[in-house]
């Protein structure tokens, strides 16, 4: 199993295999994309996941063993992973809003990384994928699940403005959405040219580079000088946190999604007053890899799309190099086992 022990290096960690236990399922690994909290793991940066950490989450792979309170999962099912640790007993999961249950955590953080040839998981946290869905595509429905539950969230509709601060995976995944939940102008900013030509090529109406100081200005004058109805922050950093307030029309809504490494941001509080905007943070998903599959099964997105680069197990350290230096021009970057 890949360790992090110290930043920016890979370690690989023996582990014992043991039989599922009643409930649970034993998954060879078929697919593994690296996410964006694993690079902050991988850089030793990550504010929930303190070093040694075990990274990966995003895993897709065949079902070889199954426990025997196991019903619904079968030996040979080809399944996608939601990496999720629920307490199933908090008033939050018994209102079934699990994503914020009181004890939440993820495999990873737990010590079972999913950069590894064998992975135990929870029955009841295993998607079947349906035969027009590869592994590679089922590697990448947990951060789909991620976009899902952001636009979701921010209520786009038909006809409203948006802008997306960061088009990495994330990013481009919420403009592919928010264009499918009829949004009239999708406006994204970012830092790399190659990353705003992504957003170009999947249906951006408009792609800035987050280098100058009119960003703002642009987005604004864009949409007939109100602001638009809805900012997603997909960066976590302070600089696009704010404009993603500044660029809102009065009685917008900003919806956070980036995880930030520093633990504190300053903000323009009158602005929540002077505009009666809204900012809400947007953890995780719940109940959204079902839409996520669905989307994905009919065509409505096409998960290939958003891989650039394919690299096996045993070269994960420069898979998360190649992540590390914009010049690679990477979007995901999806680990494949034999």
């Amino acid at each position: 199993m890949a360790v992090v022990n110290t930043p920016g290096k890979i370690e690989f960690q023996e582990r014992s295999i043991t039989g599922p236990s009643h409930d649970q399922v034993l998954i060879k690994t078929k697919a593994v994309s690296i996410c964006g909290s694993d690079l902050h793991t991988f850089k030793g940066k990550h504010p929930f996941a303190q070093l040694p950490a075990a990274p990966g989450h995003e895993l897709s792979g065949e079902v070889i063993e199954v426990g025997d309170g196991v019903g619904r999962i079968k030996v040979g099912d080809r399944v996608a992973l939601e990496p999720v640790i629920t307490c199933g007993q908090c008033a939050f999961c018994e209102k079934g809003t699990y994503n914020l249950c009181t004890n939440i955590s993820f495999h990873h953080r737990e010590g079972q990384g999913a950069f590894t040839p064998f992975f135990v998981a929870n029955e009841k946290w295993l998607h079947t994928l349906p035969k027009n869905i590869s592994f590679e595509e089922g590697a990448l429905l947990e951060p789909l699940a991620v976009a899902v539950h952001a636009v979701q969230k921010s209520g786009v509709a038909l006809g409203e403005t948006v802008a997306i601060f960061g088009v990495g995976a994330i990013g481009l995944m919420i403009l592919v959405l928010a264009r499918l939940s009829g949004a009239s102008d999708i406006i994204t900013v970012d830092v790399q040219d190659f990353r705003l030509m992504t957003a170009r090529e999947m249906g951006t109406s408009l792609a800035l580079n987050n280098r100058g100081d009119r960003t703002v200005d642009e987005i604004i004058r864009r949409v007939g000088g109100l602001g638009v109805d809805v900012a997603f922050e997909a960066v976590g950093i302070q600089t696009t946190f704010v404009q993603s307030l500044q660029v809102l029309r009065k009685g917008g809504r900003a919806i956070l999604v980036g995880l930030n490494p520093e633990p504190e941001v300053t903000l323009p509080s009158n602005i929540f007053v002077q505009k009666e905007i809204s900012l809400s943070g947007s953890q995780g998903y719940c109940w959204d890899f079902q839409t996520a599959l669905k989307l994905v099964e009919t065509g409505s997105i096409d998960l290939s799309r958003f891989i650039s680069h394919r690299v096996a197990f045993d070269s994960l350290q420069e898979g998360f190099e190649i992540l590390t230096r914009p010049e690679n021009q990477a979007i995901k970057v999806v680990v494949v086992f034999d």
